[in-house]
């Protein structure tokens, strides 16, 4: 009987290490080749998946059939990241730090547009009046 046991246990980690293999797979950039993969669990996610050290154990299982080096971080509220942590060759950590330059920069340029539509939408005072003067009286 434990041996049956046994193999209901490797078969139930068999899957959840596919399940995650493929999850992991399905969020990777195809000009980064493989590197700079994530995935991130919610709460919600590892508690439909199973428990939190047998999620860690297959995701590093999933990892290893990826040729990732798996780093896994817990937050506090139970989210589950799963992290590769190899270091890409030169052209793609070039690539990659074009793509988030590039990203960074389309949040400051809409930041600054809509900072600057935010001042040019606001009423504005005459000259040599106060603002808060009411115009009704």
């Amino acid at each position: 009987m434990p041996d049956r046991k046994n193999e209901l246990a490797e078969r139930r980690f068999a899957r959840l290490v596919d399940q995650l293999k493929a999850m992991m797979s399905a969020g990777l950039k195809p000009e980064y080749r493989g590197f700079y993969g994530q995935l991130i669990l919610t709460h919600d996610a590892v508690t439909e998946l199973g428990e939190l050290a047998g999620l860690r154990r297959a995701a590093r299982a999933a990892g290893r059939q990826l040729g990732w080096h798996v780093r896994t971080h817990v937050a506090d509220n139970e989210t589950l990241f799963i992290i590769d942590d190899r270091d890409p060759p030169q052209e793609i950590r070039q690539l990659a730090d074009r793509h988030a330059a590039e990203a960074v920069s389309a949040v400051i340029t809409r930041a600054r547009n809509e900072a600057r539509m935010r001042r040019t939408s606001q009423p504005t005072a005459f000259p040599g009046q106060p603002d808060d003067v009411d115009q009704d009286h």
